[in-house]
């Protein structure tokens, strides 16, 4: 009968083995979480510097749906990759001062003839649906119909009784628009896409 050359261990001696091997992996397992972490954050830093941009509203002109000092992300590409639409929620810097920022709603394209009647609002004849304008937000304002001008857009504020906007500083250039509101981030109750 031939002798094996196999070894046998003690369970004592199979622990110490592995916590010898652990030990051996230890530095490079600690390098590789390392590296995963900076190159996390080092994303994390172009994504938010280069695509989207933490900002914080002040003022209560779109309410119900953005409250004062919300802290929100806005999407500094979108426009590169899609048109603007009727109803989207953008940053532009303020035609009248351009180092302020104001955020409010699309309401008429480059093209678009608006009116206000009472508060109601008309785009091309028709009347437009506005559900993110409650009944205690609604004013009576009117205005004459425009035809809004090209690579132009008419905003509005959701809180229309008091929000400063496109009837008082008339449509803002499609080249003051940097941004489209993406998602509320604080405070937790309020958390949530931007509709």
């Amino acid at each position: 009968m031939s002798e094996s050359n196999q070894e046998t261990q003690t369970p004592e001696q199979s622990a110490d083995g592995a916590a010898a091997a652990a030990n051996r992996a230890t530095p490079s397992h600690l390098r590789l979480w390392i590296r995963d972490v900076l190159v996390s954050v080092a994303a994390s830093f172009l994504i938010i510097t280069f695509l989207y941009q933490p900002v914080r509203v002040e003022g209560t002109s779109m309410q119900p749906e953005l409250r004062d000092q919300d802290r929100l992300f806005i999407n500094k590409f979108a426009y590169r990759f899609e048109s603007i639409s009727r109803g989207d929620v953008v940053v532009f810097h303020y035609p009248r001062d351009p180092q302020k920022s104001y955020i409010k709603r699309v309401i008429a394209l480059p093209g678009d003839s608006l009116r206000i009647d009472d508060g109601r609002v008309f785009v091309n004849g028709n009347r437009v649906s506005e559900p993110y304008v409650p009944l205690r937000y609604q004013d009576e304002r009117s205005m004459p119909e425009i035809v809004i001008p090209r690579d132009a857009y008419f905003v509005m504020g959701d809180h229309r009784s008091i929000s400063s906007d496109s009837r008082d500083f008339g449509p803002v250039d499609r080249e003051l628009i940097y941004g489209k509101a993406a998602f509320i981030y604080w405070p937790a109750d309020n958390i949530g896409l931007i509709h």
